[in-house]
């Protein structure tokens, strides 16, 4: 150290340190033209990176702690959730003021997109390669005992359709969105053997009854319930026949499902898949007569092996009677073990069918 002090020191150590420095600016210089220039890298060139827009999200309802997880749709505008948790509670933003009534509302698709279908549907996982099988309890509502029977006795992948005649249920409603069900609203149609058969003639949609009509029937039911993932023609052991045959007549109640981003399960047995709405027909009836516990068991089997060998199937209880719903139950705990996966109605329906163009 004392050699480099003494090389410093003075007026020539001064001298010596310019030069020294002098000579490393040249040498530095010399390897940077030897070198070349620094490629540029110009950012204005470069195409913008599209930034990932997050899919809307559902609220679900609160769990037991009052929490409220948020989760996305399967995929906008589509049926499905692919998130377990409770259903969501209905949203301001996918209602509107029934203009008859303004204390009721009506389903719409809401402004980023989403649809009820969506946004209430039970949680499913899409990725499951198992085969798919699903079960719609119709005629919740009417009588309270049984639809809480159905509603807390069975897993939330089973579906319930509940009927627009019924008392005030907001109860049974915000039970069934707790314990995970979702559920559809039943819409009162002409059906085979009227009028012995009567969906009550003062609101059901009536094949003597012009479309306009009819189109304002189907929106005073609409507005009588809130929260569902769609509609559906069975009305009890009542199913729409007479008018879902008139095309007519029918084709408005599609549009206005898929205009209000609704699905629709047809409760006729094995029909073609419809056009407008995203929809599936029911492949089983499990509680046709006779109603007994041999029976139930022998078409609850048929549905099983109908999902086995077409990979999907739906099966359908009119009336939410106790054995019905105890046979049910146990079959429900039978179908993981023979390979099944139990799914909600807003996983199994499929796409509108394509319509033909009208010469």
């Amino acid at each position: 150290m004392r050699h480099v002090g003494s090389f410093l020191a003075g007026w020539k150590g001064l001298g010596r340190f310019w030069i020294g420095l002098l000579i490393f600016l040249s040498i530095a210089a010399g390897l940077l033209q030897a070198l070349g220039p620094p490629s540029r890298i110009t950012l204005a060139s470069k195409e913008p990176i599209a930034q990932a827009v997050p899919p809307p999200t559902v609220a679900s309802g609160p769990d037991l702690n009052g929490h409220v997880a948020l989760h996305p749709p399967l995929h906008p505008g589509r049926p499905g959730r692919d998130t377990p948790g409770p259903i969501a509670d209905p949203d301001p933003s996918l209602l509107d003021t029934y203009p008859n009534d303004p204390d009721r509302k009506l389903p719409r698709i809401a402004a980023d997109g989403r649809v009820p279908m969506a946004a209430y549907a039970a949680g499913f996982d899409p990725t499951s390669m198992r085969p798919k099988v699903g079960m719609l309890i119709a005629g919740l509502g009417m009588s309270e005992a049984d639809s809480l029977a159905a509603i807390k006795d069975l897993p939330g992948g089973v579906t319930l359709a509940f009927s627009p005649y019924a008392p005030d249920i907001r109860h049974l409603l915000e039970t069934a969105r707790m314990t995970e069900h979702e559920y559809l609203l039943a819409i009162p149609m002409e059906p085979q053997g009227y009028p012995v058969n009567d969906p009550d003639d003062r609101h059901a949609l009536m094949t003597s009854l012009p479309p306009a009509e009819n189109l304002n029937r189907l929106r005073w039911v609409l507005a009588q319930l809130t929260g569902y993932v769609g509609i559906t023609n069975a009305l009890g052991p009542m199913r729409g026949e007479r008018l879902a045959a008139v095309s007519d007549q029918f084709a408005p109640v599609l549009n206005e499902a898929a205009q209000r981003g609704l699905l629709f399960v047809d409760a006729r047995i094995a029909q073609p898949t419809l056009p407008r709405a995203w929809n599936r027909s029911v492949d089983v009836a499990i509680d046709d007569d006779p109603v007994d516990a041999s029976a139930l068991d022998q078409k609850l089997d048929l549905l099983t092996h109908t999902a086995l060998d077409k990979g999907t199937a739906l099966g359908i209880v009119w009336i939410p009677r106790p054995m019905t719903l105890s046979r049910v139950a146990a079959w429900t705990n039978s179908l993981a073990a023979k390979g099944l996966a139990l799914a909600p109605v807003s996983a199994l329906v499929l796409p509108p069918a394509k319509q033909e163009a009208t010469k």
